[in-house]
């Protein structure tokens, strides 16, 4: 089957032809991984995690809070 694509953004183009310049293929061979993959017909299975398992645990600590609050602080002297 042969498919026309028109209107490709110039960042998807970018990215296919270093996709393909990088493995070594055609920029059709990438383009129609990239459509597979999109699709979810890819052939391996994509691992994916969530956070859920660690969402809520953090635990305060006031040398934490501390370190995280001195960042915060402008230094005036560095921003005149």
């Amino acid at each position: 089957m042969q498919y026309t694509i028109r209107g490709i953004p110039t960042v998807i183009d970018g990215a296919v032809r270093e996709r393909a310049k990088a493995e070594g293929k055609s920029l059709n061979e990438v383009a129609v991984e990239a459509l597979a993959e999109g699709l979810g017909l890819g052939g391996g299975e994509v691992v994916r995690r969530d956070l859920s398992d660690i969402a809520g645990t953090w635990k305060r600590d006031r040398a934490v809070e501390a370190a995280l609050a001195a960042q915060d602080r402008v230094d005036e002297d560095l921003w005149k």
